[in-house]
């Protein structure tokens, strides 16, 4: 074979596989968009009823931050203390 064909049938092989890839991965992006909406209109979310935060979990909630932040500054300090300049 000369060098010319060689090339051109690497080309075609080439082009070949590079569309080939191309229709699977549209494919594949089509499939994906159809089983979305599939299960979206089938099989639905169940909406949970929006419930106002109870007292006693917003006061659990704020002793946890307040914790959180005590032990961060707590550590800051430490490090700070540790590693004068």
């Amino acid at each position: 074979m000369q060098d010319t064909q060689l090339l051109e049938e690497g080309l075609s092989l080439m082009a070949l596989g590079m569309g080939f890839v191309f229709v699977f991965l549209t494919l594949l992006v089509i499939v994906t968009t159809l089983m979305s909406k599939f299960i979206g209109r089938f099989f639905p979310e169940p909406v949970t009823p929006a419930v106002s935060p109870t007292r006693g979990r917003a006061a659990s909630q704020a002793s946890q931050d307040d914790d959180v932040m005590v032990a961060i500054s707590a550590a800051v300090h430490r490090y700070r203390r540790r590693h004068r300049r």
